[in-house]
């Protein structure tokens, strides 16, 4: 056996450095189907409602149903017994389990692979407990051994994704499992006392090795927290990095905190829960998660970072304003085309990729038309632009503009620099104001064989094209090589 690379301490498991790829990839989508995609639905909110104002009774998130079913007087138990009456959250397990038998993985990956998407990450296991595969980890409670798919899944998916050329990662949430602690949440704070202990840090850890040990993910991305103490948490992470030397950890792995039972105290929950939210409306919301003693890159949720980030990072969003599938979302809360593709050339600018989920439907494993719409402007935008975002690199300033008042995003790949206009100019002629030194000024019009006139005029750099601009929202110039580039 080769010695292992990486050591259970954290000074090992920092030189592990985040690989190419991920760098390189930009686009990812993310997958969150399960047992709450039969009854789909959720209040249309935000993030920020939940973390400023209301609480877990108003979550946005479709996938956080049998939790928000619990809260007397949400919305989603309201909407439930008006549909349902006092039908149980565990009886949507058989029409979820009818409609994997009807699931096309290759389906999945072709339309992941049309949108131009690199890699791709698959909630294996969510807050409620439900496994995608068959699990040989034995739940300790007997009521929840068969509370899994017996259909595999993880490793379907997994090798369908990898046909395509595309990365695979699992998704397991470590911090909440609604099996092992079923009192629902409430506030802020209950994100980490309502984090099971007893049983439940042994069964986790041997659930996510066997993931490891199975798949070979080449992201391993946990959610919420990790139920146990920093040196179980480093030796988990060490037996990745040593099996799958170049995957990646995101970084939601807080590990377990000393103190935990009293903030399961209500009166110091309450207070605890109080002052973080006024702390997060002080603050506009919840930028990122804090950080943990492990991890390879951010995760930004439902937001993104202003300014160009020195670490590897990613933005997390669904096309809607849910991740698992809501049948109450209506038109107008899905992304529009402009700004998907403004968002995404703007994250990319700022050193991040895109994660974008998407939330088939329960009964049939379906990814509904309006989002495959989405994944396909995604696919038209990048088969024109993708040499300015692929491989790419932020450059000394991300943010630019033209002198006609179309925003610029600047990216550098190779040596050359790039740059993309979020929207279309009335004319054929634009001027990037303030335009960078180049060494070799031979201005390009990516994806499109015409070589633009150029020429500098006191600093700007002005653009002429003589075909018309392409029916997309953005549009990418090689201005040349940089300078000491």
């Amino acid at each position: 056996m080769s010695q292992a690379l990486y050591e259970p301490d954290r000074a090992s498991l920092a030189r592990h450095a985040v690989p190419e790829w991920y760098r390189d990839a930009k686009l990812g989508i993310f997958i969150h189907w399960g047992v709450s995609s039969i009854p789909a639905f959720a209040p249309i909110g935000s993030l920020e409602d939940v973390f400023t104002r209301g609480g877990q009774s108003v979550s946005p998130y479709a996938e956080w149903y049998w939790n928000s079913l619990k809260i007397e007087g949400s919305p989603v138990q309201r909407h439930h017994q008006a549909v349902y009456g006092d039908r149980s959250y565990e009886s949507f397990a058989d029409a979820f389990r009818s409609g994997i038998q009807s699931w096309d993985p290759f389906e999945w990956a072709r339309a992941f692979d049309a949108a131009g998407a690199r890699y791709v990450v698959l909630v294996t296991k969510h807050h409620d407990g439900f496994c995608l595969w068959p699990s040989a980890v034995p739940h300790p409670n007997p009521r929840w051994r068969a509370w899994r798919s017996e259909r595999d899944v993880v490793t379907e998916l997994a090798e369908a994704t990898r046909r395509h050329g595309m990365r695979f990662g699992t998704y397991y949430s470590g911090g909440l499992d609604w099996t092992f602690e079923e009192r629902p949440l409430l506030g802020v704070v209950d994100l980490i006392a309502g984090m099971p202990d007893g049983a439940y840090p042994a069964y986790a850890a041997a659930q996510v090795r066997e993931l490891i040990d199975r798949i070979a993910p080449e992201v391993l991305w946990n959610d919420i927290s990790w139920p146990d103490r920093k040196e179980a948490l480093w030796r988990l992470i060490a037996h990745y990095y040593n099996t799958v030397p170049d995957g990646v950890v995101n970084d939601r792995w807080q590990h377990r905190p000393f103190g935990l039972s009293l903030l399961r105290v209500r009166p110091v929950l309450r207070t605890l829960d109080a002052i973080v939210r006024r702390s997060l409306v002080r603050r506009g919301g919840m930028s990122a998660p804090p950080l943990p003693t492990v991890f390879d890159y951010r995760t930004p949720e439902y937001t993104r970072f202003d300014d160009t980030q020195d670490h590897a990072w990613e933005c997390v969003r669904g096309i809607d304003r849910s991740f698992g599938f809501n049948r109450n979302s209506r038109p107008e809360d899905f992304l529009s085309r402009d700004d998907l593709l403004h968002s995404f050339v703007d994250i990319v600018s700022k050193n991040g990729n895109l994660l974008l989920n998407v939330g088939p439907r329960g009964e049939d494993g379906r990814i509904p038309e309006v989002q495959l719409e989405r994944l396909r402007w995604l696919g038209d935008f990048l088969s024109i632009n993708g040499d300015a975002i692929y491989g790419s690199r932020p450059w000394q300033r991300a943010e630019g503009a033209t002198r006609e008042g179309v925003p610029v995003r600047f990216t550098c790949r190779a040596g050359l620099l790039y740059a993309t206009l979020l929207g279309t100019p009335t004319g054929r002629i634009v001027t990037l104001v303030d335009a960078p030194a180049l060494e070799d000024g031979s201005v390009a019009r990516v994806g499109d064989p015409e070589t633009p006139r150029s020429r500098r005029r006191e600093g700007d750099l002005e653009i002429e094209i003589t075909s018309p601009w392409s029916d997309q929202p953005a549009h990418s110039f090689c201005l040349g090589r940089v300078a000491g580039g």
